[in-house]
């Protein structure tokens, strides 16, 4: 990084990064005379994978680490990163990526799902540190404040988004287990002092063996170990299949496999196996020996049946169409396709499918293409309640307003790996029955748990500088709103009553006067934050690290129709900040549409007010005057980009992603030629302003033009960069226009 204020704009994946070819030339042009620096690191899948293997790649392919440098980075005062939606990747989508780097020609080896070698063990173990939740704990070093921006509130009240209608005789319902799952299980204790910590397993016949040591524990960390039984998890299952064969709602099954990348496609085999426990009993052994691997989803199945003799294959089918045909009906991700809820753990992630079903009247597509009610198969129940009372309110009182409704906003403790999502490397698929035991330093035990062969054991923590960052911040959204900021914790919960001491010890450090903190479970919170939306009010949720991912979903998608236009701000410990961009989950089909064609639907705004509060950032810690008015400017600029509505259209030949990058460059131009703040930017503009005006329709005509045939990128996890810049910037007359700035 140079000595200059400096913007870290991330270089991601799919949509988000062809938008980026797009929309990153303009941000240059237009910061470049403020004395900022705009540079680029690649946290894509298909570079984390690189910069991993770098040890075993020749010189000429290797690249440097930019996650490890960015979360080095993040951690120092000067940092400003934009953070752009990445893949978390599954398995499958890992095997892709290598697939095409390999390709492409660099020198990989192959995931080594079963490995036979301690080499393998180790290429395994390389390959797995980029799978799931790789990025966000790296460089979450401070928590999170999220929340839609006034004008996307107001657009959406204006421009109301569809709303299934609801009926209080909906068979729609969630399902959770009421034992033996990771919340009926867990323990919690609170550090008193600085320790290292050790992960161990006692089999029955006393054999003892070290799952992980070495784990810095410091005082005041709250430290919790649970696990999911298998034998329970099977039961549970069963019984929803049958149940929901009985009552004739589709199944589906709502997970988080990318980011719990150890837990979640186990629970998710375990699904695929349980709904086709009458093909995996009579044909274990012939799908053992083609390697099939149902924690990879029904998928992984289908396509090795190849490797089957061809009578059994025949059979084996035959046997999967009895399945389909005596139910019950499986939750459909493609109808048209005959891709189901099961097919791949990261299709269905459970922060956006629950969402999008509780639009929908509750229901989800079936294999016919019409929707249907559903039963929402959510197995831990540390969180499946907020769906359930968000479907009961809406059974009552039916489906919520995007006219009149209010905001939950978000406060999230997600600081340094805090709670589940820095589980990953203390996640244990155990192999035999026994004891697993935390000691720390002195031998003392601190927590145990008597468990099976099969069983998911894991182990989390959050530091004491986080959570007491995270009551600040609370109390800050609180003064700076007006409205009742809720802690989401259930003091029947072992994690969630450490936490509550620790809020109740913390809130009296600030000035409380007139402010409300309710203490609720995450049950009662979701009743108390419904009720106050239909009157129109607004209301500040207060949630650990997991609730933030599905509350920032939840309440924008009823919202604003999306998640992707929040306002996601993470002031970081040390005096930088972390601008994110809003939820990628969308951006594989509008690759997909991109690629068939050559319309990008996905939507920049989230860019557009990072960007803003980004500069705004540069201003405050540089004193620079010139980045408050870029950023004021910009904001003025979406809000004209909204009330104009020049979001992407779905449609082929209509303005899709590009032609919005023009309209906010259009009103960037225009409101920073117009302001009076700086004089001499206000010059500098005047022409570029009217130059985008006077050529609007050239531009637009050129964009459009470039629409309606296939785009080959030459790759989807690492496509082309010269193919992905021309496809992205097909317009000549504001190519010019853009690269004349100076």
């Amino acid at each position: 990084m140079s000595n200059k204020p400096t913007i870290i704009y991330t270089k991601t994946d799919e949509a988000p990064a062809l938008a980026t070819h797009s929309f990153l030339p303009i941000v240059k042009a237009f910061t470049g005379s403020s004395g900022i620096d705009v540079e680029t690191r690649d946290i894509s899948l298909a570079g984390r994978i690189l910069a991993g293997m770098n040890d075993l790649l020749p010189e000429d392919q290797r690249v440097s680490d930019s996650l490890a440098e960015l979360g080095e980075l993040a951690k120092r005062p000067e940092a400003n990163i934009i953070k752009l939606p990445n893949i978390s990747a599954s398995v499958p989508q890992l095997k892709a990526a290598i697939s095409e780097l390999q390709i492409q020609g660099y020198a990989l080896p192959d995931y080594p799902e079963e490995p036979q070698t301690p080499e393998e063990e180790r290429i395994r173990s390389l390959y797995n540190k980029v799978k799931g939740s790789a990025v966000n704990p790296v460089l979450r070093e401070g928590n999170s404040d999220r929340r839609a921006p006034k004008a996307v509130k107001e657009y959406a009240r204006a421009n109301p988004h569809s709303m299934g209608a609801w009926t209080a005789d909906s068979k729609s319902h969630v399902a959770t287990m009421n034992s033996g799952d990771f919340r009926s299980n867990e323990q919690s204790v609170t550090l008193t002092g600085d320790t290292t910590l050790r992960i161990e397993h006692i089999a029955t016949d006393g054999t003892a063996t070290v799952l992980k040591d070495g784990i810095a524990g410091l005082a005041g960390e709250v430290v919790d170990s649970t696990f999911m039984s298998k034998s329970s998890l099977l039961t549970f299952l069963a019984e929803q299949v049958d149940d929901a064969r009985t009552t004739g709602v589709l199944f589906s099954l709502h997970m988080k496999a990318t980011m719990m990348k150890v837990s979640d496609p186990i629970i998710f085999g375990h699904a695929v196996r349980v709904f086709f426990r009458d093909v995996f009993s009579k044909y274990r052994a012939e799908l053992d020996a083609i390697g099939v691997d149902v924690n990879n989803g029904l998928g992984d199945l289908l396509g090795k049946l190849d490797g089957l003799a061809p009578e059994t294959r025949a059979a084996l089918e035959a046997d999967m169409q009895a399945v389909y045909a005596n139910g019950p009906a499986l939750a459909m991700v493609d109808s048209d396709r005959g891709i189901t809820n099961l097919h791949v753990p990261s299709d269905v992630i459970i922060d956006a499918s629950m969402p999008a079903m509780l639009r929908t009247s509750g229901c989800m597509w079936n294999a016919k293409g019409t929707t249907q009610d559903t039963k929402a198969v959510i197995p831990d129940s540390s969180y499946a309640g907020i769906y359930q009372a968000v479907i009961d309110d809406c059974k009552a009182n039916g489906a919520l307003d995007p006219v009149t409704m209010g905001s939950v906003s978000n406060v999230g403790l997600m600081a340094q790996k805090a709670e589940e999502y820095g589980s990953h490397d203390k996640t244990f698929e155990l192999a035999s029955a026994g004891v697993v035991r935390v000691v720390d330093s002195t031998g003392a035990e601190l927590m145990q748990h008597t468990v099976e062969a099969g069983d998911i054991w894991r182990m989390c923590t959050v530091k004491d500088a986080p959570i007491q960052d995270w009551v600040k911040l609370a109390v800050s959204r609180a003064r700076a709103t007006g409205a009742p900021a809720v802690f989401w914790l259930d003091e029947t919960r072992a994690h969630d009553a450490q936490l509550i001491k620790k809020v109740e010890q913390y809130l009296p450090n600030h000035e409380l006067e007139g402010l409300e903190f309710p203490i609720l479970s995450p049950v009662e919170a979701t009743r108390f934050s419904l009720a106050r939306i239909r009157k129109g009010l607004d209301t500040v949720s207060v949630t650990g690290n997991v609730l933030r991912d599905y509350l920032t979903d939840l309440f924008p998608i009823l919202e604003v129709g999306t998640s992707a236009k929040m306002l996601s701000i993470v002031p970081l410990m040390n005096g930088g900040g972390l601008f994110e961009t809003g939820a990628g989950g969308s951006a594989p089909k509008h690759v997909q549409q991109f690629e068939a064609e050559g319309h990008l639907r996905w939507d920049s705004l989230g860019e557009f007010l990072a960007l803003a509060v980004s500069l705004e950032h540069v201003a405050n810690r540089y004193q620079n005057p010139r980045a408050r008015v870029l950023g004021s400017t910009l904001d003025d600029a979406t809000t004209q980009y909204l009330l104009s509505n020049k979001s992407p259209s779905r449609r082929v030949g209509e303005l899709d992603n590009r032609g919005s990058h023009f309209y906010l460059a259009m009103y960037w131009a225009q409101a920073i030629a117009s302001q009076t703040e700086d004089a001499e930017l206000a010059t500098q503009f005047e022409g570029i302003a009217a130059d985008l005006a006077s050529n609007e329709a050239t531009i637009v005509d050129e964009l459009n033009a470039a629409q309606g045939s296939a785009m080959n990128l030459s790759g989807y996890y690492a496509p082309d960069e010269a193919r992905a810049a021309e496809a992205m910037r097909p317009s000549a007359t504001l190519n010019a226009i853009i690269n004349a700035i100076g």
